[in-house]
């Protein structure tokens, strides 16, 4: 019986690529790099920022010392920035809004950091979630399911009892490797292939579908 929702959030929840894209495109432009097109970060986002950062810096400045220096210029403006551009995905809400009137738990697992992941959800929906986990210092970030498991427990459900939706595949590796129900959807980021090739049980093209696929599983 599914009793939860566990959510990615970028590319999932929202579309965050114009703000992720000036932001890494000023801490860039500050080294006097090259910058890169919003698109491109469709294929740089996903493992949590360090590793973003690491692959928009040019070739010869990727070690550990040009991700903290790149992230010192890159997190303050983010933070400044976060929601300029940031918009919400048709359907989004009316989901939200029904999962909760049908009394499932709804949570937000992503990789982003956890202050910043909570600033982006709340200016978009509010106090909507029960649960709002970002990338913590000392735990690993998805696919790893130690993050997942943790809200699972924090939410007080098994993992047979979650659907765990994203657009990635780092999404539904994350599911699997938790136990969750892997849900790929089609409106984010990622392509097809991507969710299929790392274990999507179902794909969903539009939000709306969740609520269908859950009464199926539920039935």
């Amino acid at each position: 019986m599914i009793k939860a929702v566990l959510f990615d959030l970028d590319g999932t929840l929202c579309n965050s690529l114009g703000d992720i894209a000036a932001a890494t495109n000023y801490a860039l432009t500050k080294q006097g790099y090259a910058t890169h097109e919003t698109d491109a970060f469709k294929y740089f986002v996903g493992d949590g920022i360090p590793k973003m950062l690491e692959r928009a810096l040019p070739e010869g400045h990727k070690s550990p010392e040009d991700v903290k220096k790149t992230n010192e210029l890159f997190a303050p403006f983010y933070k400044e920035h976060s929601s300029d551009l940031t918009v919400k995905y048709e359907g989004v809400s009316e989901l939200l809004e029904e999962l909760k009137k049908r009394g499932f738990k709804i949570a937000v697992c992503t990789n982003k950091a956890e202050p910043m992941a909570k600033i982006v959800v709340e200016s978009l929906y509010g106090d909507v979630f029960d649960e709002i986990f970002g990338q913590r210092e000392g735990i690993p970030t998805k696919p790893d399911p130690t993050l997942a498991k943790l809200l699972m427990k924090e939410l007080g459900v098994k993992p047979e009892e979650c659907v765990f939706l994203g657009d990635s595949g780092v999404d539904v590796k994350t599911a699997v490797n938790s136990g969750a129900v892997a849900v790929g959807e089609l409106w984010g980021y990622r392509e097809i292939e991507e969710l299929n090739e790392n274990g999507a049980e179902f794909i969903i093209e539009k939000p709306l579908e969740l609520l269908n696929l859950i009464d199926a599983l539920n039935s």
